[in-house]
C-alpha cells in the first residue's frame, strides 16, 4: 500500500469513527414538549448539533460516546422568549444614555444581557426592537461563536408613526427631534410603511416589529391610543408577506391591536386591553398572544418610586402595567394561542423565568406555560421542525433543571445545565 492510499484509509476511518460517536444524555424526568406527558429514565442521543434518537431507560455508552448524566434532574427542551431587548436594561438614566453611549457600548453591553439569557436556559429568543441593528449584530456574533447567547430573530428597528411609541425623538428638545423617516423606522403613509419594512430586510432583520398603539415607557401622553391607520398596516403586512418577513405588534389599546388583527399580523405583544371580541378575533385569525407579564408587574412596582419615571411615564405604568395578567387569565381561558414572553431588558435579563410563576398564578397549567416557552415559541417563528421539543431530528437544545418544574414551577429558575445546537454551554 502506498503513502497515499494509507493516508486515505486513516482518513476514512477516523472520519468512520467521529460520525459513531455520540452524546447520551441521562434525563432522570424528560418534558419533551411533544404532549402533556412527564417521561422517566429516558436517553437522549445526540450526534453533532441534532437529535438523534430518544431511547427508554439508561442506555449503555459505546467506547468512544460521551455521557451527560442528568438523573437527579428534569431536562426540557431549550425555552424560548418571543420578547427581548438586549440593547437595554430599564434604569431610572436610560432616557438619557442617548447622549453618553456610542453603538459599541449598546452592542458590548448588550453581550452580556444575551450570555444572562442563554445561560437562564433560554436558547431562542426574538429580538423586538432596537436602535443601532445591535441585534443583527449580535445575531452575527453569536452564530459565528464569537460571544455566547441565545440564536436571535431580530426585528430590528421598530415601526412606529410620528410621536408614536418607537419614534427615537419624543420626548427630546426641538432642536434635537429633526424629522425621522423609514430608515430610522418612523412612516407616515403607506409608501413610507413599504420603505420602513424593505429597510429593515436590507438590514437583515427576520421579522418585524410594528408599535400599533401608544405605550408605557415612551415619553408621549397616550399609553394605548391607536397609532396606524389600516392602509399603513395592510402595506407593512403585505411588504413583509413579500420578503418571507413576519410581524409582531406592540399593542395595548383595543382599537389599534383590533385593527393589527384585521390586517393579518403574527402576534400581539402585551394586549392590555383585549376583550371579548378581539379575543375571538385572535382565534379566528390565528394570531398569538405574548403577553409580557413580568414587564407589566415591574412597571407597576417602579411607578410607586417618586422620580423613578418621567412625570408623563408614571400614570401609564401605574395603570396598564398592573392589567396585564388579569387580561393574560381571561385570554387563556378563551382559547386564544399564547407563547412566552416577558419584554426583557424592561426588567433585569435572566429573570425570565419569572414568567412561568405568573403565568401559573393566573392559571395556566405549569405544563402549557413550558409548552408556552417552547413547541408554542417554535410555531410562531414557524420553526418547528428544527426547535421546540426533544424530537429526533431536531436541534439540541436541552436544559435541565431541578426538581420538578410540573409540582413547583420556580424549579424553573433552577437552570442547572444549558445546551444549544449540541453545545454545552452550562453544566
Amino acid at each position: 500500500m502506498n503513502k497515499t492510499s494509507l493516508a486515505v484509509l486513516i482518513s476514512s476511518l477516523l472520519v468512520s469513527l467521529s460520525a459513531q460517536a455520540a452524546t447520551l444524555i441521562y434525563a432522570g424526568n424528560l418534558i419533551t414538549a411533544e404532549d402533556n406527558k412527564m417521561l422517566s429514565q429516558q436517553t437522549i442521543v445526540i450526534e453533532q448539533d441534532k437529535i438523534v434518537a430518544l431511547q427508554a431507560g439508561f442506555t449503555p455508552p459505546g467506547e468512544t460516546d460521551t455521557v451527560i448524566d442528568l438523573r437527579q434532574h428534569t431536562v426540557l427542551p431549550g425555552l424560548m422568549d418571543m420578547h427581548t431587548h438586549f440593547y437595554t436594561q430599564f434604569s431610572p438614566t436610560v432616557y438619557s444614555e442617548g447622549f453618553t453611549m456610542n453603538e459599541a457600548d449598546y452592542a458590548l453591553r448588550g453581550a452580556t444581557f444575551a450570555e444572562k439569557t442563554l445561560l437562564a436556559g433560554f436558547t431562542t429568543v426574538r429580538e423586538l426592537g432596537d436602535n443601532h441593528q445591535i441585534s443583527t449584530a449580535l445575531k452575527k456574533a453569536i452564530a459565528k461563536g464569537y460571544v455566547k447567547g441565545p440564536r436571535i430573530y431580530a426585528a430590528g428597528k421598530s415601526i412606529a408613526t410620528t410621536g408614536g411609541h418607537a419614534d427615537p425623538t419624543n420626548g427630546v428638545a426641538a432642536a434635537l427631534m429633526a424629522d425621522p423617516g423609514p430608515k430610522e423606522g418612523v412612516i407616515n403613509g403607506a409608501d413610507d410603511a413599504r420603505k420602513a419594512v424593505r429597510q429593515r430586510y436590507k438590514e437583515g432583520s427576520d421579522l418585524i416589529k410594528i408599535t400599533a398603539t401608544g405605550g408605557v415607557l415612551s415619553v408621549a401622553k397616550s399609553g394605548s391610543n391607536p397609532q396606524f391607520t389600516d392602509d399603513e398596516l395592510a402595506a407593512i403586512v403585505s411588504t413583509a408577506k413579500d420578503y418571507g418577513m413576519k410581524v409582531a405588534v406592540h399593542a395595548h389599546g383595543k382599537e389599534g391591536m383590533e385593527r393589527a388583527i384585521k390586517a393579518g399580523v403574527h402576534s400581539i405583544e402585551h394586549g392590555t386591553y383585549m376583550d371579548k371580541a378581539t379575543m375571538a378575533m385572535m382565534r379566528k385569525q390565528g394570531t398569538y398572544f405574548v403577553p409580557t407579564i413580568s414587564a407589566g408587574k415591574w412597571a407597576e412596582e417602579k411607578s410607586r418610586i417618586a422620580g423613578f419615571f418621567p412625570e408623563l411615564v408614571r400614570p401609564k405604568a401605574a395603570t396598564i402595567g398592573g392589567k396585564i395578567q388579569q387580561t393574560f387569565a381571561e385570554a387563556y381561558k378563551a382559547g386564544v394561542k399564547i407563547a412566552f414572553g416577558t419584554d426583557a431588558g424592561v426588567f433585569e435579563h435572566g429573570n425570565n423565568w419569572r414568567e412561568f410563576v405568573y403565568m401559573t398564578e393566573a392559571g395556566m397549567p405549569a405544563m402549557v406555560a413550558i409548552q408556552s416557552a417552547t413547541i408554542e415559541g417554535a410555531r410562531l417563528l414557524g420553526v418547528e421542525d428544527e426547535l421546540g421539543s426533544i424530537k429526533a431530528g431536531k436541534l439540541a437544545d436541552i436544559i435541565a433543571v431541578e426538581g420538578n418544574p410540573l409540582e413547583d414551577i420556580n424549579a424553573m429558575g433552577q437552570v442547572r445545565f444549558v445546551m444549544k445546537g449540541g453545545q454545552v454551554y452550562k453544566q
